[in-house]
């Protein structure tokens, strides 16, 4: 059996976290949070903040969130983030491409465009000059840098998830 670092259960974790688990889906990627007590709040907001406090498209998010995920290998973001993605409008087709393409480039000149930015951050860990100026001509300055956050966050998510070895939970909780 490969090594694991081990999730807590609700009654393990200090009476806040706990409190704070009981409001959310049940997603072991929060139980992996909770962890490292001291890091679970700010982890917490930190998603929040990228997933729903930003006016960045909802679509575009989950587009450059999906080809993070997929580039990553990190089945468990990916498939909860093809059910998230399909609720903004994400297609079955655009889903493919997402997951197939290298680099993508069949679906509209936007979505190529979110889909480089977010292979750029990820397998270099630096936007090049020409798609930073890209992005920011097209969305401005603030979504442009939530764009790059969302990009960044995920691959933040992904490591960890992938690190801990959080397996897909075996119920459907999305």
């Amino acid at each position: 059996m490969e090594p694991r670092i081990d999730l807590p259960e609700i009654e393990e974790m200090p009476h806040e976290i706990a409190e704070t688990l009981k409001l959310l889906p049940p997603l072991d990627a929060f139980r992996m949070m909770a962890v490292v007590p001291s890091s679970f709040k700010g982890f917490l907001e930190l998603a929040g903040s990228v997933l729903s406090g930003t006016d960045f498209d909802p679509r575009l998010r989950e587009i450059a969130v999906l080809r993070v995920t997929k580039l990553l290998g990190c089945e468990y973001a990916w498939t909860h983030h093809v059910t998230v993605g399909k609720t903004t409008g994400i297609t079955e087709e655009q889903i493919r491409i997402i997951a197939n393409e290298n680099p993508v480039c069949s679906l509209d000149e936007e979505e190529n465009l979110i889909c480089s930015v977010a292979d750029e951050i990820t397998l270099n860990a630096r936007l090049g000059n020409e798609s930073l100026l890209e992005i920011k001509n097209r969305y401005g300055n603030r979504r442009a840098a939530a764009l790059i956050l969302c990009c960044s966050y995920f691959n933040m998510l992904c490591r960890c998830l992938e690190s801990f070895r959080v397996e897909l939970e075996k119920e459907k909780v999305l």
